[in-house]
């Protein structure tokens, strides 16, 4: 089952720089930088309030990060959503015949199970499902 909004992923060129906007600016509450090897990413993450954002850097020229900022530039990236039973929610989609670009779960930032469902199920925008981890 969805459980709400968990973040929303903004592609950026350089961590460093978006912070300045985003924290510095904005006033957003810095909370910490981990490298996620696996999906080629620096990721930053801000509260605002209940809710976090999630800056994306590229760590290589073959990172999915990067070959979006090439193609659309700097921005919204994804809108994840929570759910408590990853591995069920997949099932339901996929039964639904919703096109998922996992089908399987896999590790994201802050050891969290994550999938992504293609943005041509959802009328354009990258969906991150995410099932937190304890």
């Amino acid at each position: 089952m969805i459980q709400g909004i968990d973040h929303i992923g903004i592609a950026v060129k350089s961590i460093d720089e978006a912070k300045k906007f985003w924290v510095d600016t904005l006033g957003l509450k810095f909370s910490h930088i981990e490298e996620v090897p696996e999906q080629k990413v620096r990721v930053a993450m801000l509260k605002a309030g209940e809710m976090t954002i999630e800056l994306l850097e590229p760590t290589s020229l073959d990172s999915p990060i990067q070959r979006f900022i090439e193609k659309r530039g700097e921005g919204i990236h994804h809108l994840t959503l929570a759910t408590d039973d990853l591995i069920e929610q997949l099932k339901t989609l996929k039964s639904a015949s919703v096109n998922l670009i996992d089908e399987k779960p896999r590790t994201g930032a802050g050891g969290a199970q994550i999938a992504f469902l293609h943005p041509k199920s959802a009328h354009g925008v990258l969906i991150e499902l995410c099932e937190p981890h304890d």
